[in-house]
């Protein structure tokens, strides 16, 4: 099952590389990893999806919760959140396919933010479902590349 892990860290250097080599020095995969300050210059949040059963999560959160620039571990599975990603796309646009991919942007709400002779560039904002249904319809026109961001979440309320 996937797991959708926030930890709040001290923003110091060398911290993200001894949490990746947590997770790569016992075996586990990291699927996403976004981590940028928070309102405290001093404190970064990483969010973190992973797989596991909840033996190997179970685990990671202690393994997690021990290392020393770790403040707060907080495992979002099963609790009422808001996650987001952010895309951006490069796809095929001649002529007989700019329409579609115009109007699957507008669907989207997303936004072209590089136009080429033969190619646009698109940003698009979303949870999981949403991008990966925007990133089906536009494979027929052709997708060129993409970037994500990996998934960022927080706490309703």
């Amino acid at each position: 099952m996937r797991h959708t892990i926030s930890v709040l860290v001290e923003n110091e250097f060398g911290v993200l590389s001894r949490v990746a080599g947590l997770f790569s020095g016992r075996g586990f995969n990291i699927e996403s990893l976004s981590v940028a300050e928070t309102a405290d210059p001093t404190i970064s949040r990483m969010t973190i999806v992973t797989v596991g059963n909840d033996q190997i999560i179970e685990q990671i959160l202690k393994q997690l919760n021990k290392l020393i620039p770790v403040i707060k571990v907080v495992d979002f599975s099963g609790t009422d959140t808001v996650d987001r990603e952010m895309i951006m796309v490069k796809v095929n646009a001649e002529n007989e396919t700019r329409t579609e991919v115009l109007r699957l942007v507008d669907i989207f709400r997303g936004k072209i933010v590089d136009v080429a002779p033969r190619s646009y560039t698109i940003e698009m904002t979303g949870d999981e479902a949403k991008v990966d249904a925007f990133l089906a319809l536009l494979r027929p026109v052709g997708i060129k590349d993409i970037v994500r961001t990996g998934k960022i979440a927080i706490a309703r309320g």
